[in-house]
């Protein structure tokens, strides 16, 4: 195999970007829930996002020091080890009468995975950017890096988290931390993986960096950053990477209490019905957003890829409306379509957001560039989100979902304004 082909070493990478967020933001959320926290503090387990938000903090150190791929495999091998962690300590909670200071321990181990976890991204993301430098491709491979990262959650959230139901009736469902310990150890196991093949093969596309000073690595560390607030209307541009999505992320900051508690959908159950079909979904919107972005250019396809996405929040009000069940073949069936339809629609506003962020990167600082833009997109939704229980508890979903369709106007108004650029 070849890894200088663009599709595999493009692949590789964003799989192993899209497993570990899996595993902090996702496989956290269901085994939280799984073992009876409430609804307030699991909304608090959104701000485990913040570390995404602060990356372009310590972006500009990845274009200064070392290369994207030794930050790549350092990164990836620690958090290998900090997920096996997190499944020893399942294990061990199995054996306590009070668990409570274990599942204290896990806690602080998924805050110290999400600031590994973020920086991965940058490495990642400047990776990427290095190995693809013309914009018409990285437009082109946007389904394709999505399509990877998808995989990974589908394995997060099919594989692992069926892992779970399976190892849960094998163990009787008396005790609800060991079938997570064998989840855990198996993700940690496939980050290993992923690590010493890209340790083996992975290309180079950046040349070592020679020693410099402190005071020169200061100087481009300070340019890195202050270069991105350099382009026209910076302000706008700023606001509107926030907004864009924010119907989405309200949407989605309590999705998996919702299912699993309003609709009554269990592990197994959400193992294939927010894995594989919500990964369909959204593998799909998003390849359909590239592929039409590339063929009409931004500007032209923002518009219809936008309201696409914003007006079938109105999907998921009905949903939590009509309250189907998920113990009865319609009101599953009913669900699985109602969740893949909107994972679809989400799948278009990606395509723009993710193309718009790389035309707002300058050549020179591309990691830091894009961890910026990155970081300020779902800087709302991580806000919003650690609250989202408290919300959830004062009004209900029903209201939650319409509040989520009006927050998403703004962002709509705003595209009368915003400079979109074709290339850069």
């Amino acid at each position: 195999m070849n890894l200088k082909k663009t599709g595999v070493w493009c692949f590789s990478t964003y799989l192993a970007e899209g497993l570990p967020f899996g595993i902090i933001r996702l496989l956290s959320s269901i085994f939280f829930t799984d073992i009876g926290l409430k609804e307030r503090y699991l909304g608090y387990l959104n701000f485990l996002g913040l570390p995404w938000n602060l990356k372009f903090l310590w972006a500009p150190l990845l274009d200064i020091i070392g290369t994207k791929r030794t930050w790549m495999l350092v990164i990836q091998a620690l958090i290998s080890l900090l997920v096996a962690a997190i499944s020893l300590s399942c294990f061990s909670a199995a054996r306590q009468v009070d668990p409570g200071w274990l599942m204290a321990l896990i806690a602080g181990f998924f805050i110290i995975l999400a600031f590994l976890s973020a920086t991965n991204d940058i490495a990642i993301d400047g990776y990427y950017m290095e190995g693809l430098t013309d914009p018409k491709e990285q437009a082109a491979y946007t389904g394709y890096r999505v399509f990877a990262y998808r995989v990974a959650i589908i394995l997060v959230r099919s594989g692992f988290v069926a892992l779970a139901a399976l190892a849960a009736a094998q163990f009787g469902n008396t005790d609800p931390y060991q079938p997570w310990g064998v989840a855990f150890a198996a993700a940690a196991l496939t980050m290993s993986l992923i690590t010493l093949f890209h340790l083996r093969q992975l290309p180079r596309f950046e040349q070592k960096r020679t020693r410099r000073s402190v005071s020169a690595i200061a100087r481009d560390f300070g340019r890195a950053f202050a270069s991105y607030f350099e382009q026209e209307k910076v302000v706008l541009v700023i606001i509107f990477i926030i907004m864009y999505k924010i119907g989405d992320e309200i949407l989605f900051s309590m999705g998996t209490p919702f299912l699993m508690r309003e609709l009554g959908v269990t592990k197994a159950q959400l193992s294939w019905l927010g894995g594989i079909l919500g990964a369909i979904g959204t593998i799909g919107g998003t390849s359909i957003g590239g592929i039409w972005i590339k063929k009409k250019g931004l500007k032209k396809a923002i518009w219809p890829l936008t309201i696409l996405m914003n007006f079938n929040i109105w999907a998921y009000v009905w949903l939590a409306w009509s309250l189907p069940q998920a113990d009865t073949t319609s009101g599953l069936a009913v669900i699985a379509a109602v969740h893949t339809y909107e994972q679809m629609a989400a799948g278009l506003g990606n395509a723009v957001l993710l193309v718009y962020l790389l035309r707002t990167c300058k050549p020179e600082f591309k990691a830091s560039h894009y961890a910026v833009g990155s970081a300020i997109m779902s800087l709302f939704s991580t806000l919003f989100g650690g609250f989202g229980g408290v919300i959830v508890e004062q009004m209900g979903y029903l209201n939650m979902f319409i509040m989520a369709f009006c927050a998403s106007i703004p962002a709509m108004v705003l595209m009368f304004w915003v400079p979109i650029r074709e290339e850069r």
